[in-house]
């Protein structure tokens, strides 16, 4: 039970020294473009093959693909009326675009990002006993743009660092919470389901916020790098 917290709030942690790096490193735009193609390469293969192919296996074509798109029209419902507060730049490390940006919104996303992610976690343990290596990684790989970036727009919304780091720290928290909740509760849920609405979500939150920071960023290099995401995912699973 508390290993699933445990994991849940490794994969979290990586927001908050995304913020630490944002902070008080000089980080350019081009390495945060690639850290981002190169999470959404992984993030793109754990899906694919921890949730998804999984899914298939246990449960059949019809119930996965009924659970991907259902997660994928929730989080894009979910992505589009935070988006309207000023939550659709969340993860850009544009301090231009970042400006324009709530605060507030911008927490409220990343929180939407973390919880199915952390969720599937703890589901991991179910029934395995042992987390998913492959989903924690990617997780974790895909958090570190995102607290670099989004800590740059609540610097422009006027916030504290004390303020950031206690937002960030609380994002930590909730990813521990979601993986705890994930193990304990859904140990009698529909295992296709939840992973393939998990997947769905995934696979929205990388083509909507994702890739678009990546290529605007790291320029025509993102698609090697992305592949290399996915390379390293599918290595990852092969020995996991």
């Amino acid at each position: 039970m508390w290993q699933a917290a445990m994991w849940g709030g490794i994969s979290g942690s990586a927001v908050l020294l995304g913020a630490l790096a944002a902070v008080f490193l000089p980080i350019g735009k081009k390495i945060i473009g690639y850290i981002m193609a190169f999470g959404t390469g992984v993030l793109i293969g754990a899906s694919t093959y921890e949730l998804l192919g999984d899914s298939v296996h246990s449960g059949g074509l019809k119930a996965t693909s009924l659970g991907f798109l259902a997660g994928a029209v929730v989080f894009t419902f979910l992505d589009y009326l935070i988006s309207r507060q000023g939550a659709n730049k969340r993860k850009r490390s544009t301090k231009q675009m970042a400006a324009n940006s709530s605060g507030i919104a911008i927490f409220i996303g990343t929180v939407m990002d973390a919880i199915p992610e952390s969720i599937m976690i703890g589901a991991s343990l179910i029934e395995n006993a042992t987390v998913s290596w492959l989903l924690v990684i990617a997780i974790f790989i895909s958090n570190i743009p995102e607290g670099l970036s989004s800590t740059t727009g609540l610097v422009k919304s006027g916030f504290s660092k004390r303020k950031i780091f206690l937002l960030w720290a609380a994002v930590l928290f909730i990813s521990a919470f979601s993986s705890w909740t994930g193990f304990v509760f859904l140990d009698h849920a529909s295992e296709t389901l939840m992973a393939a609405f998990a997947g769905g979500g995934i696979i929205a939150m990388v083509g909507s916020t994702m890739m678009p920071e990546a290529y605007e960023e790291g320029g025509s290099i993102t698609g090697l790098i992305a592949a290399l995401g996915l390379l390293a995912s599918l290595i990852l699973d092969h020995f996991s």
